[in-house]
């Protein structure tokens, strides 16, 4: 696998953060989506040609995904091209705000491209058009054919400087790609873009993979496999396709999570009937035992401080959340509704934990906070479960399955993504059927 180039920010061309006038209230989903206008990036007339590369079309390709990601968090309304009235060259030098404002924009991105010894220079600038002043500018140099990934953290920039929150467009979802009939699936590692471009398959199917999970702090994957029915904890390496065997753990019921510093694993064992929870350190594989109780004890999470671990348990009769500290102390039962809650996930800003619940036949995808409080729930459906994070705690990633045919005698597995709003549900396209997604990092920190 081909290792992805860096992004090297070569320039700040000025910040005015605090004069600025537009305001994005992200607490209430797309309930009001910031009208806003991405201009395409126009090409420098010293640009030379790349190899195949059209590069009189990037210019618009890249604004094209910048409206693509925008459009997708619900929280802005990407304006017609047909309605704009200035030159892409003559705007990103100085726009005629009144001409904007006329068709209701409030914010407008421009952009300028130059490709000159085989390297691509990005420029963008973002225009608050209430204040009529330039809020930020950036360039980027990079490799011609990393412009998608310069559109994805152009998305981000402008996506921190309108709602104060980091991004989470330069990111992948790695996630099990299943073909044939269900009870003869065929399963693939596979891992996208965030946006469902540059699908790769990292196995090829011949043994079965189940839930995947990237390292809070690097491209890192550990995912489940069955080798001659015997469960095998891997760690795989995206950048370089480097795999490991971790182990082999017979009976172990639920994938590992990485530790939020990447450096210990946290999973489930399963003997004689009971299943209790352990971590290993990934330098010495030494491993712990977490929690020691007669019951079933399995899917457990860390918080991002790592100081505590949420998990679920039929210790109380009927399977619910717990969260105790990282050393198996203080177990508290945080969930008290009716119905059975499983897959608790904490969120990278520390606040809540999602997690799937199940009540009457249905299953839902829903959020707390952290002692079992404010519990929403977000998504219901025939079959759902398997949330995951977006590095900045705004959006989940899950996995839905559904019956087709008259008679219900089909079946297929499609991502979705939903704000923890509740808010902005949207289907996630993927080449094949898909599950047990898993949120990268940004790749650009």
């Amino acid at each position: 696998m081909k290792k992805i180039f860096l992004i090297i920010i070569t320039y700040i061309l000025s910040f005015n953060q605090l004069n600025a006038l537009i305001e994005i209230d992200i607490t209430r989903g797309n309930l009001d989506p910031l009208p806003i206008a991405v201009s395409p990036l126009h090409i420098d007339i010293k640009s030379e040609k790349y190899k195949d590369i059209k590069i009189e079309e990037l210019g618009s390709n890249i604004s094209s995904i910048i409206e693509k990601n925008f459009k997708g968090t619900g929280l802005f309304n990407p304006l017609k091209k047909e309605a704009f009235v200035q030159k892409p060259d003559i705007a990103h030098l100085k726009p005629r705000f009144e001409d904007w404002r006329l068709i209701k924009a409030q914010a407008l991105v421009t952009g300028k491209i130059l490709v000159k010894n085989e390297k691509l220079k990005v420029e963008f600038r973002l225009w608050d058009l209430t204040a009529a002043k330039e809020m930020t500018a950036l360039a980027f140099t990079t490799t011609p054919s990393n412009w998608r990934r310069v559109a994805h953290i152009i998305s981000d920039k402008i996506y921190e400087r309108l709602t104060g929150e980091e991004g989470y467009f330069d990111t992948r979802i790695i996630y099990v790609a299943e073909s044939g009939p269900k009870d003869q699936r065929v399963k693939k590692l596979a891992i996208m873009d965030q946006d469902g471009s540059n699908t790769k398959y990292l196995t090829l199917g011949n043994e079965l993979v189940l839930t995947p999970r990237f390292n809070p702090t690097n491209q890192m994957v550990t995912y489940l496999s069955y080798f001659r029915n015997m469960p095998r904890v891997y760690l795989l390496d995206i950048e370089t396709g480097t795999q490991e065997v971790v182990g082999n753990f017979p009976g172990m019921t639920f994938a590992p999570r990485f530790s939020p510093d990447g450096k210990k694993i946290i999973m489930s064992f399963a003997e004689d009937g009971n299943s209790d929870i352990y971590t290993m350190d990934l330098e010495n594989r030494i491993v712990e035992r977490i929690t020691n109780h007669s019951s079933i004890d399995t899917s457990p999470s860390f918080s991002p401080d790592g100081k505590y671990i949420a998990f679920n348990s039929d210790r109380s009769g009927l399977q619910q959340i717990y969260v105790m500290r990282s050393d198996g102390s203080d177990v508290r039962r945080v969930t008290f509704g009716k119905g059975i809650y499983g897959t608790p996930v904490w969120s990278p800003r520390g606040d809540l934990i999602a997690f799937t619940k199940v009540r009457k036949g249905r299953f839902y995808i829903g959020v707390m906070r952290t002692d079992g409080s404010g519990e929403r729930l977000l998504t219901e459906n025939y079959y759902q479960e398997a949330p995951s994070w977006s590095p900045n705690g705004r959006v989940l990633v899950f996995y839905r399955e559904t019956k087709a045919g008259s008679k219900g005698e089909g079946f297929s597995a499609t991502l979705w993504s939903i704000d923890i709003t509740g808010y902005n549900e949207r289907k996630l396209s993927t080449k094949t059927d898909a599950s047990d997604p898993s949120w990268s990092s940004l790749l650009s920190k």
